[in-house]
């Protein structure tokens, strides 16, 4: 076994413990004392990567023969808004990926402005919070290229993308899937917005028509069904102010494996 797969597994291992302790001990998790410590070790293992990690570093890539012939799809399967079923109905003819917030010119983009910008195919390992993983080929534009058409406003610090699906169900949209990066990750070469996978246009259960890879953290950090991308200087306004749907909930804001 080698390191890299060594070192994923006590990582993946590590927050699949942490998963249990804040999906099993609802009182542990509204302890401030216990809150202190996930964020000291959420911060200490983003220091330690970073530190042993070029910023430009490659997840593993893996070949054709090591396509997983079954691939899960984590989170929702299939949004319940009428606005994705009448996407859907048009294959995605109509919808576009808005750019703002924190940007010089924000941008509305087409499937097919996506895909008319130069593309990256990568064949990579998803290795999901719940301990299964699987490997399947990613194609899409990378990140840095569209958040480089728009250019970045100064203090701009994070990439928010906001999602289609409610994975929890709400009146006031809290519900709503949302996760973010910092730009150190939204510019590594494997930081793609896929619109293809394993050669195919993007299923909806794999978040059609447009999901993040983000090929160095754990799958939840993977946001499916992106509808926008907002760039920010933190989280203080925007929903329960950690950064993400799963990190409102005691997820660890950096996933990093």
């Amino acid at each position: 076994m080698s390191f890299d797969l060594t070192r994923r597994r006590f990582l993946i291992g590590s927050s699949v413990a942490a998963t249990g302790l804040l999906t099993g001990c609802d009182a542990m998790v509204q302890s401030t004392t216990v809150n202190d410590i996930l964020q000291k070790a959420e911060a200490l293992s983003m220091g330690a990567q970073r530190l042993l990690m070029s910023e430009q570093t490659l997840a593993r890539e893996f070949s054709e023969a090591d396509l997983s012939p079954v691939f899960k799809a984590n989170g929702t399967s299939q949004p319940d808004s009428d606005d994705y079923a009448r996407m859907t109905e048009n294959n995605f003819a109509d919808w576009k990926l808005a750019v703002n917030g924190m940007v010089k010119t924000p941008l509305s983009l087409s499937l097919a402005d996506l895909k008319a910008m130069p593309s990256r195919t990568q064949i990579t390992r998803h290795d999901c919070v719940e301990g299964w993983s699987a490997i399947g080929k990613w194609t899409g534009v990378p990140l840095g290229l569209v958040l480089e058409k728009a250019g970045l406003a100064p203090g701009a610090r994070y990439a928010v993308f906001h999602c289609a699906d409610d994975l929890e169900p709400s009146l006031d949209g809290s519900g709503r899937y949302y996760e973010s990066i910092d730009l150190v990750d939204a510019w590594h070469p494997q930081t793609i917005l896929a619109y293809g996978m394993n050669g195919k246009d993007l299923e909806v259960a794999h978040g059609a028509p447009l999901r993040l890879r983000v090929e160095r953290q754990l799958g939840y950090k993977h946001a499916k069904y992106v509808m926008g991308i907002e760039l920010v200087e933190s989280f203080k306004n925007m929903a329960g102010g950690k950064g993400g749907f799963w990190e409102d909930r005691g997820y660890e804001w950096y996933a990093g494996i």
